[in-house]
């Protein structure tokens, strides 16, 4: 009962993010002059003055909408999981094994796993209050960015982050804690995908040692035609399964996060 109860608050909580930006979209759209069924005609206006129908700030939600699966995903740890068990599969050369449905779900929970702790932080320092009427939207999105911006300084490296200030041309002495969102995501993301490719270069080294060798010796028999990549496919699921590969990879990638 408490795994299912630790599950579930777990996913409620990664939830929190796509709730608040939810909101902060309908908070955008603003409220207009309701009629009679409650609905309004006027939602809000842009920036030249010029006022849109329910139609048109209903396109505009919902196009926003999309891009909060691609804001959650580069805003966590999934990118670095995702690609490494992707790099895993390649190294192991199972071209459908595990499938991608797999590896996302896997990413997915395992997310919500090392996630845990700052959405925690996010749902208590910011949802909770706000579910209660304690505290106004606007302090609610500061509340939840802090646990956030947080984590992602702990995985971004210095110079990704300096990189990104120069280009968004902001003063030479401002401090990673200060940069603005559009300064660290993009910075994040890179220091992360720098650390999937350090992980995913370890994982394949002793398996293509093990493509050298049968290569090497199926050269050595004359055995010119037969694949060696099919030969050492066994040799590799086996010296993956007797180092016990899965228990080493998924605590290995959870304890790589800085907590």
């Amino acid at each position: 009962m408490r795994a299912d109860s630790f599950s579930l608050r777990s996913v409620l909580r990664s939830l929190l993010a796509l709730s608040v930006l939810s909101a902060v979209s309908a908070a955008a759209l603003a409220q207009g002059t309701p009629t009679a069924n409650g609905l309004p005609l006027i939602v809000g206006q842009g920036a030249g003055g010029t006022s849109y129908s329910v139609p048109i700030q209903t396109l505009l939600f919902f196009t926003a909408l999309g891009f909060i699966p691609a804001l959650l995903l580069l805003m966590t740890g999934f990118t670095r999981i995702v690609i490494v068990l992707s790099l895993v599969r390649q190294a192991l050369g199972t071209q459908a094994a595990p499938p991608n449905q797999v590896i996302i779900g896997m990413s997915l929970f395992l997310t919500f796993f090392v996630m845990s702790p700052t959405l925690d932080r996010v749902y208590e320092q910011a949802y909770a209050p706000f579910a209660a009427n304690q505290i106004a939207f606007d302090e609610a999105l500061r509340r939840g960015e802090v646990p956030m911006r947080e984590f992602m300084l702990k995985q971004t490296r210095q110079s990704d982050v300096q990189l990104f200030a120069r280009l968004a041309k902001l003063p030479a002495d401002v401090k990673s804690e200060n940069v603005p969102l559009r300064v660290l995501v993009p910075a994040f993301v890179t220091s992360e995908l720098k650390s999937a490719f350090q992980i995913g270069f370890m994982i394949f080294i002793p398996f293509l040692i093990i493509d050298m060798i049968v290569a090497s010796v199926l050269m050595s028999l004359g055995m010119m035609m037969l694949s060696p990549v099919l030969v050492a496919l066994p040799f590799k699921l086996m010296l993956f399964v007797l180092a016990d590969g899965w228990n080493l990879l998924l605590g290995s990638l959870a304890a790589s996060f800085v907590t």
